[in-house]
């Protein structure tokens, strides 16, 4: 089970949707890359989970619940106070970004009946003590977006260098901004999903329509930012009956 929520108004502007998941039973789960980063709590540790520029392998035992907050594209290194080009893929410890503010945020998650608040409660005190994303930098994920986007034009629309354009991408998101807009790119193709496993479009249909050479070139995509062939990425989530696009499961 996985349901994502509308969070808070108060956090809205950095936070795209808290979350809950319950595994079912034993599995590896994978998490595709989105450019976002999410705070997640599993019983005992809140940790910052990342992806770059690859799918994240996570192991799920069978009685595993998890909730999570996911902070928008653009804004995770100004909410975090850190560069997130500084912090590796995968996943990491709050406690060694935040110490004692995290540990009191565990604490406060282990005794509360409702974690999503908690963690809403917690990145709403990191707004209000500054550390709020620039909008230039949700403006410069919007541009490289759009499928024909490139470096320079984006970062003419924002009236900045290509340079400051870099640095900017690289300390919100963690990768540079050609890397981002493939990731952006691949994030589009994995919402067609559902419409490829109904048999409503097709892949050479969704590959031209987001601006791939081929279909070819979609796969080669797939495997490098998805970790297999665009054909396994639809099985997966046909067996899945629709749980979350973003989390991807292989039965052990």
């Amino acid at each position: 089970m996985y349901r994502e929520f509308v969070p808070a108004r108060a956090v809205a502007a950095a936070v795209a949707c808290t979350w809950h998941g319950s595994a079912g039973w034993s599995r590896n789960l994978r998490i595709l890359p989105d450019g976002c980063a999410d705070l997640v709590w599993e019983d005992t540790e809140l940790t910052l989970v990342t992806t770059g520029g690859e799918p994240v392998r996570w192991l799920l035992p069978a009685a595993g619940r998890s909730t999570g907050l996911r902070l928008r594209c653009g804004g995770a290194g100004s909410v975090l106070g850190v560069p997130m080009s500084e912090l590796p893929t995968g996943r990491i410890p709050l406690t060694t970004l935040w110490g004692d503010t995290a540990r009191r945020a565990e604490e406060m998650l282990a005794s509360s009946t409702s974690q999503r608040r908690v963690l809403e409660m917690l990145i709403a005190e990191r707004l209000a003590a500054g550390f709020e994303p620039e909008r230039s930098a949700y403006a410069a994920v919007r541009g490289l977006g759009v499928t024909a986007a490139s470096v320079e034009n984006v970062a003419d629309d924002l009236g900045i260098s290509e340079r400051g354009l870099r640095r900017r991408v690289r300390d919100e998101v963690g990768c540079g901004p050609k890397q981002l807009h493939r990731v952006l790119r691949f994030n589009r193709f994995v919402r067609r999903i559902p419409a490829l496993a109904a048999g409503r479009t097709s892949l050479a249909a969704v590959a031209a329509d987001l601006g791939y050479a081929d279909q070819s070139h979609l796969g080669r995509e797939c495997r490098r930012l998805g970790g297999s062939s665009p054909a396994a990425m639809i099985r997966s989530w046909s067996r899945q009956d629709g749980v979350s696009e973003r989390f991807q499961t292989r039965r052990p």
